[in-house]
């Protein structure tokens, strides 16, 4: 069970290195009249539960969570909560690499902390560690680190451009 629950935790990544390596194809494959940052949060929502599912696979649940659970956890939801109140939809899920116009945004937590979707994503896997072995929690935050690194790196020339 551990390699599946393995390959499971790592199953969105290659999705979104295609995504955001190659935007048009995912916007010509969407088509005329689809929104691809919509298709790809729905597909996103599925390849989130398949890593939920591989993680609780290899958990062993208890109550009452560890002291470090509430605050990691709670503010790792809040960061994910406040980057997706800022952004919306479009600007969460690749909407600028689609050749969309998301607005600059400078509030907390932008400009106080790098890639606050990610560090919050990360801060809630952490919380977790009393439950689920050490080496997914590791490899799942891995996938966020390959992620920001790729991130950075975008090239504007490379956005697609919308279907007209």
């Amino acid at each position: 069970m551990g390699i599946v629950a393995g390959i499971g935790v790592m199953v969105p990544f290659p999705f979104y290195y295609w995504l955001w390596r190659r935007p048009q194809e995912w916007v010509s494959l969407c088509g005329r009249g689809r929104d691809p940052s919509k298709v790809m949060a729905l597909v996103s929502h599925c390849l989130k539960l398949i890593q939920i599912l591989s993680l609780f696979s290899v958990s062993s649940l208890s109550w009452p969570p560890p002291l470090y659970f509430w605050p990691l956890f709670l503010f790792g939801q809040f960061l994910n909560f406040r980057v997706y109140q800022l952004l919306g939809e479009s600007g969460t899920y690749y909407g600028v690499r689609f050749g969309k116009n998301i607005p600059w945004v400078t509030e907390f937590p932008f400009g106080y902390i790098k890639d606050p979707q990610y560090v919050g994503s990360i801060m809630s896997l952490v919380a977790c560690l009393a439950w689920v072995p050490f080496q997914y929690i590791a490899l799942w935050v891995l996938g966020y680190v390959f992620m920001m690194h790729l991130e950075s790196m975008e090239d504007p020339a490379t956005r697609a451009k919308p279907i007209s």
